[in-house]
């Protein structure tokens, strides 16, 4: 017996385009004339070449990615992007400067002091990561090797408003949760990194972008799979053959909505009214300041802890998943990825609505 699809509001694993399943879902025993399914054949053959040809075609084309770009699809989540990043592009005798704006980039900055030693420019710790420190308050060392930014924070709500310019070293971003969300401005990046399973695919396969004369930073001999440069060279290993397949469907997907444009503009009229609710009265209240909001992980507060479990059970019970707040804060979280539908959003806010009416 089938299940119908509900409201899909889970912080990662994420949504999916229904139209990107239902392809999948068509191609799964047969992909194209290869005679069997594309987790079956080998990653050198020329139909997954083609595959992974066409994805980065496609991010080269969302992105105005151009020739000095690596595109490369590789493993271990954003986890071990950050210790691989600094173990690339981090000298014993360097120093780093990391923005710490929550777990992650709190994560990412102990990887780092495993490699060289780390600066933080910024943090926002002392008031509970509640907001991004602007880019004009930082401090930065003398000559830092890079600058490490996490774009958008999943566990407590907040995003960069926009990209960093004008800052004195290359940067290097932890875009996981916000990858292909809006346009972006390549100029300050030297690299940019994603899991793919909050905006572009499933869990499995990282994104990871490098401008070829920052690759040149890289020296020594260093343990071959955590090596970019062997990456960048040649397909060394068997890469997760299913993820970037697809990837490569969701690409196609978010150019067919409209690119990142069209993308910025779907996200930013779900979050505009998720927001618009959260602020319409003291019920629920936002943990993350007005100005350092994200607009895919929007996050709140009700006047009880006990309200807040009540309130995860019932939308449950009306078809709206995944909302309990990440352990480590509590609160409610509304995942809402490039995938998930303004109808869900309505969904959601129409139950908050009804919700304060029965408990406010």
């Amino acid at each position: 017996m089938t299940m119908k699809r509900l409201h899909n509001f889970s912080a990662g694993p994420g949504a999916l385009p229904v139209s990107v399943l239902e392809e999948a879902r068509q191609e799964m025993l047969v992909y194209g004339e290869a005679g069997a399914s594309i987790m079956e054949i080998s990653h050198r053959s020329p139909e997954y070449t083609a595959v992974t040809d066409s994805a980065r075609q496609q991010l080269a084309t969302l992105l105005g990615l151009g020739d000095e770009w690596h595109i490369l699809f590789l493993q271990g989540g954003a986890s071990l992007q950050f210790y691989q990043s600094a173990l690339n592009f981090l000298q014993r005798n360097e120093t780093a400067d990391y923005v710490n704006t929550g777990s992650w980039s709190t994560k990412a900055i102990a990887e780092a002091r495993r490699v060289g030693n780390v600066h933080v420019a910024a943090s926002s710790a002392d008031d509970n990561f509640s907001h991004i420190p602007p880019v004009s308050s930082w401090q930065h060392s003398s000559s830092p090797a890079y600058i490490h930014i996490t774009s958008n924070n999943t566990i407590f709500g907040t995003a960069f408003q926009e990209d960093p310019v004008s800052v004195p070293a290359p940067v290097i971003c932890d875009a996981s949760s916000d990858f292909l969300s809006r346009p972006v401005e390549l100029a300050p990046y030297s690299m940019i990194y994603a899991g793919a399973q909050k905006n572009i695919g499933p869990a499995g396969v990282t994104v990871v972008l490098i401008r070829k004369s920052f690759l040149e930073r890289v020296q020594g001999d260093l343990p071959t799979m955590l090596d970019y440069r062997v990456h960048a060279e040649k397909l060394f290993n068997t890469p997760p053959v299913f993820a970037v397949y697809m990837v490569e469907k969701v690409l196609r997907w978010i150019a067919g909505k409209g690119g990142l444009l069209g993308m910025q503009a779907h996200n930013e009229a779900k979050a505009d009214l998720l927001y618009s609710r959260i602020d319409k009265t003291d019920f629920y209240r936002g943990t993350a300041e007005k100005g350092s909001r994200s607009k895919m992980n929007v996050t709140f507060r009700l006047p009880s802890e006990d309200l807040e479990s009540t309130f995860v059970s019932e939308a449950r019970k009306h078809g709206l998943l995944a909302l309990k707040g990440h352990r480590s804060v509590g609160g409610i979280r509304a995942s809402i990825y490039n995938a998930c539908e303004l109808a869900s959003v309505e969904a959601l806010v129409d139950f908050m609505t009804e919700f304060e009416r029965k408990n406010g």
